[in-house]
């Protein structure tokens, strides 16, 4: 079995439990829930567009701590406090991911002072 490696940047907001911000296996990159809080942990609370940017923000910081890139994502899940906000989201995602989106499942969520997150499943073959 691969050896697993965590990955930890101080270039996103800090975990906000005792989780890592990624796990590297094999060829694969788990990326944790990205939202959108700054790295001195403060949450953004602006406008619905602007959460969702920073939040894959964060994502891609991650997935470049890791070595990766959204590129190689090949699932990702979203959760929305709102449900009215998934066209918007629709459209940021997009903006990140391109014509190589992944899989997605998007999910209402009841989520602590924020309007979004999200974490992704990336294929990243060693090299």
């Amino acid at each position: 079995m691969a050896e697993k490696k965590i990955v930890n940047t101080p270039d996103a907001a800090p975990p906000g439990g005792p989780y890592s911000h990624a796990v590297v296996a094999g060829d694969f990159v788990y990326l944790a829930g990205a939202t959108p809080h700054r790295t001195d942990g403060s949450v953004i609370e602006g406008p619905f567009l602007e959460q969702a940017r920073a939040t894959f923000d964060n994502l891609a910081t991650v997935a470049a701590a890791a070595g990766a890139d959204l590129s190689e994502a090949v699932q990702a899940r979203v959760y929305l406090r709102d449900l009215a906000d998934f066209q918007a989201m629709n459209g940021v995602f997009a903006e990140y991911f391109g014509d190589k989106a992944p899989v997605r499942t998007t999910i209402q969520a009841d989520l602590p002072g924020f309007d979004i997150e999200v974490d992704a499943v990336l294929y990243h073959p060693a090299s």
